[in-house]
């Protein structure tokens, strides 16, 4: 016997009264008229919460070794205080792991409220880190940020409300515009941090932090819920009893509203859900290029200085302008790639545009490695770093929308919450070997070990799309039911 037919009369009705509250709050909100100016600021907000959230995901990498100088150094030493926080940091992923639990209640809630609420986390996260004195004060900024930073609240916004067959041109010119923004990290680094001083550091957070409460105020205000979740949602409570019957024997209870249960099963029963998950896992082994550029350059640029005599912190402190430099040609390089990310994807196809993207981010790491090493221009180097990392998140976006587009809406985003905790699974057994090595063999080797664990990672993964997936472009989001695949 169901669930629901073991309910008592008095919740039935309860239930009942609730859903027809839930209905017509959603007609109105359907019927309300969003006036010819509603999409221009809609976009603008949403290209702002992009740009707290790139900043989020970015700060912490592109402040590492200062921080690392400033906040662990005193606790480890200077030599192995890079791999001492990253150590440390790995308590974070059950942060991640409680994340995942949070988001798919926006299939249950809708899209608008987590919105405002996973803004004004980054933004708080960022202030704690800028006033944090102390190592447990640092983490809990760091925790703060990366709970609430996973959920792209704003991609599955512009996924919703864009016509399918210019969704990925759409995402990747706002995404761009937004790591554009990314320009601010350099640009505060360079005004509050020099080689001989690096005490205005907390200024590169507490700015952003400031920027991340106000816009998700605003979007409080002005964003409506997604078309798509107003228009599934509106279905899924208008079917009839045969309508649900019929659902459920597709594995698809429209009644449930979503729920990590259902979608876990669903994944495993979907044989392309189930091989762009696995190979989300193996792709992840590129983020250790993504997580440690900045550490990358630093210590590259700080062997010329080794090499006339320096010790290596002092050396690491004389490297702080080049890689501020370096950093400011990084948005730029970083939002380009990801902007033709989005016209080869649409043009192309998911599948070419991100093998693609994963060649382009082996082939610049290694140009942007072997130039920090040689001192080559600092611009140069920069420009390199964005185009490694931008081509790697844009290979991982791929593989998003190819989750978003196979699977159904009332899955969709318990689906893209469990993406992330698969591929933990699998990329977990990568790191822990990462960190071992750094442990062992100290900062300064960083750059080698990450390409060395980076490159059979993509490899795996890209070869799981290219083999075991069909290509989703073109799809209605609307409609998809998991059997189109």
């Amino acid at each position: 016997m169901g669930k629901a037919k073991e309910l008592s009369p008095e919740k039935i009705a309860r239930r009942k009264a609730a859903e027809a509250r839930e209905l017509e709050r959603l007609r109105k909100e359907q019927a309300k008229p969003k006036g010819s100016g509603y999409m221009i600021y809609f976009i603008m907000i949403i290209t702002v919460v992009y740009l707290v959230d790139e900043i989020a995901s970015q700060i912490g990498t592109q402040m590492q070794t200062i921080v690392a100088s400033e906040i662990f150094a005193p606790v480890f030493g200077a030599e192995y205080a890079m791999a001492r926080m990253g150590s440390l940091g790995m308590i974070g992923i059950i942060i991640t792991v409680l994340a995942f639990l949070y988001k798919p209640l926006s299939d249950r809630y809708g899209r608008r409220i987590f919105l405002v609420a996973n803004t004004l986390g980054m933004g708080l996260g960022m202030l704690f880190v800028g006033i944090a004195t102390n190592i447990p004060v640092y983490f809990l900024g760091a925790w703060v940020t990366a709970f609430f930073t996973p959920h792209d609240m704003q991609a599955v916004y512009i996924y919703e409300s864009t016509p399918a067959k210019h969704r990925a041109k759409i995402y990747s010119i706002i995404k761009g515009m937004a790591t554009l923004g990314m320009f601010l990290i350099p640009f505060l680094r360079n005004l509050f941090i020099t080689e001989t001083d690096q005490s205005g550091w907390r200024f590169v957070y507490i700015i952003p932090g400031i920027i991340g409460l106000a816009v998700s105020i605003a979007a409080l205000f002005l964003v409506r819920e997604s078309d798509a979740f107003v228009e599934s949602r509106i279905h899924q409570l208008t079917m009839t009893e045969e309508e649900k019957e019929a659902a459920k024997a597709k594995n698809q209870d429209a009644e449930a509203r979503g729920g990590l249960g259902k979608a876990f099963k669903f994944i495993f029963r979907h044989g392309q859900l189930r091989y762009l998950c696995i190979a989300y896992g193996f792709m992840m082994f590129g983020m250790l290029i993504a997580m440690y550029y900045e550490t990358t350059m630093t210590y590259g640029y700080a062997q010329s200085f080794q090499a006339a005599g320096m010790e290596m912190e002092a050396a690491r402190q004389q490297a702080i302008p080049m890689v501020t430099a370096a950093l400011m040609t990084f948005p730029l390089a970083s939002a380009v790639i990801q902007i033709l990310q989005g016209f080869f994807s649409d043009t192309l196809g998911r599948k070419p545009a991100l093998l693609s993207m994963s060649i382009m981010c082996l082939v610049s790491y290694l140009l942007f490695f072997a130039g920090a090493n040689q001192s080559w221009n600092p611009y140069f180097v920069g420009v390199m770093a964005g185009l490694s990392v931008g081509s790697y998140w844009g290979a991982g976006d791929i593989n998003g929308i190819m989750i978003t587009e196979s699977a159904p809406t009332n899955l969709r985003l318990s689906i893209l919450t469990l993406q992330p905790v698969i591929g933990m699974a699998i990329f977990a057994l990568g790191m822990i070997g990462y960190l071992v090595a750094i442990n062992l063999l100290g900062d300064a080797m960083i750059g080698i070990i990450c390409f060395a664990f980076a490159v059979p990672g993509l490899a795996i993964g890209i070869l799981l799309v290219m083999f075991k997936t069909k290509e989703t472009r073109g799809v209605d989001l609307g409609k998809v039911s998991g059997d189109e695949f």
